[in-house]
């Protein structure tokens, strides 16, 4: 019996309509931006595996680190104790955020940083005896599948049998090009009731949304009104951070910053899960009390794992280098020149990109959407040419290990261009 039969026999997969689902592909071993199955085939990582990967795979310095931390210590509880790797990380991330932030909070994934943001941001003011009740966040925002995350996350059709046990969100528009007052002002309104305890929102590209790219300007500027109302900012970087934009992180680029920061993905360079939450003193200070009641009551068995830290502190190692900026600089300038060489093709809707971040929609009968027919097609005609793209809907994107090389770049921006001509014959059909 093969891998993927025993797979069949105990596994439920994520995302994934087992019923219909093509059997999951059998990876054995990788390298760099390379998978490999069973039989020894390859296949360029052009996902990062699911956005987590930056330096490419099975890398020697972060295997190296791993290993020297589970010699020394594998794990402690983090309630009332502390080790080195998680100081000495804590340490170094403060000093990459932006300004203002200075508290860090470990957990172990993306939804649940997430989720430690939105009860950050509520006690903060209920521990100030002034609560308020509503969270502000845009209309196809996504922010995880814990239940404060789904909540806060936009109309998503996979969230749909959960609805009526969601926590009301206040919804304004993507402040994309054209719709910037309206963003402006929906939010505006909002924060006049005073009762908006924070706004949420993934900076500048939204995900799982459909990678929905929008400027740092009307984000600076959304970012103010919620300062001119008391409300905090809670920013969801955990797909963004870590170089993907183009700068360390989003915020970057931004006249304003956030309250609370939530991070994940790319923090270990793809190698164990391990989250933060980080925040500024002011938000810290909120719980800073003799009174017990007013203690963050969250945390889990591996909160601050320390083998965890060591992954994130080799590839904040990996990601200082001169190497890896130059390798980001060449992955955006490689994906600016395939833009260009597809801008007129008849089969693409339209394309964008933010950093190493590249977005192409397909042209389609249907709607751009997660659930558009050609996800599956499309899919598959990647794999078949050895590149693994994961579509939503008619909407591919590549988000890349910064190790990739320009062959393999050309390799996948080859099969893209194969796949539009090939599946535009098929929809004139």
């Amino acid at each position: 019996m093969n891998l993927t039969e025993r797979d069949a026999r105990h596994i439920w997969h994520p995302y994934t309509q087992m019923k219909t689902a093509a059997p999951p592909l059998p990876v054995v071993k990788a390298e760099g931006a390379l998978l490999y199955d069973e039989q020894g085939r390859s296949y360029i990582d052009c996902v990062a595996s699911w956005w987590v990967n930056l330096h490419g795979h099975a890398h020697p310095y972060i295997a190296e680190k791993v290993h020297q931390q589970l010699l020394q210590l594998e794990h402690v509880i983090f309630a009332g104790f502390t080790h080195p790797p998680a100081v000495e990380l804590a340490e170094r991330l403060i000093s990459h955020l932006p300004d203002r932030q200075n508290r860090i909070f470990y957990s172990d994934n993306g939804s649940s940083a997430v989720e430690i943001g939105i009860k950050m941001a509520i006690q903060y003011f209920f521990n100030q005896g002034r609560p308020r009740t509503q969270l502000v966040a845009f209309d196809m925002g996504f922010h995880g599948e814990t239940f404060g995350a789904m909540a806060a996350s936009g109309d998503h059709s996979f969230f749909t049998a959960f609805q009526d046990f969601l926590f009301e969100v206040k919804r304004i528009p993507n402040p994309v090009p054209g719709q910037e007052a309206a963003a402006l002002e929906a939010l505006e309104a909002h924060l006049k009731t005073g009762e908006v305890y924070a706004f949420i929102f993934e900076p500048l590209v939204m995900g799982a949304g459909g990678m929905i790219m929008y400027e740092p300007e009307i984000l600076s500027q959304l970012m103010a009104l919620c300062k001119k109302y008391g409300a905090l900012c809670i920013a969801d970087e955990v797909m963004t951070g870590f170089g993907r934009t183009g700068r360390m992180f989003a915020c970057d680029y931004l006249t304003e910053q956030p309250d609370i920061m939530c991070l994940s993905k790319g923090l270990t360079g793809g190698t164990l899960p391990l989250a933060v939450t980080s925040c500024t003193e002011e938000v810290f200070e909120a719980f800073w009390s003799d009174d017990k009641y007013k203690t963050f009551f969250h945390g889990h068995s591996y909160t601050a794992n320390p083998v965890g830290c060591a992954a994130a502190l080799a590839s904040l190692d990996l990601l200082e280098s001169e190497g890896s900026a130059r390798d980001r600089q060449r992955v955006e300038a490689q994906h600016r020149a395939f833009r260009a060489r597809i801008e007129q093709h008849p089969a693409v809707r339209s394309s964008r990109q933010r950093g190493t971040i590249l977005a192409v929609e397909f042209e389609s009968e249907e709607a751009t959407s997660y659930f558009n027919n050609l996800r599956d097609q499309l899919y598959h005609y990647f794999l078949d040419r050895g590149v693994l793209l994961r579509p939503l809907g008619n909407l591919i994107y590549m988000i890349p290990p910064y190790c990739i090389t320009n062959e393999q770049l050309e390799q996948a921006y080859s099969a893209m261009e194969a796949a539009f001509s090939a599946f535009l014959l098929q929809e004139q059909a």
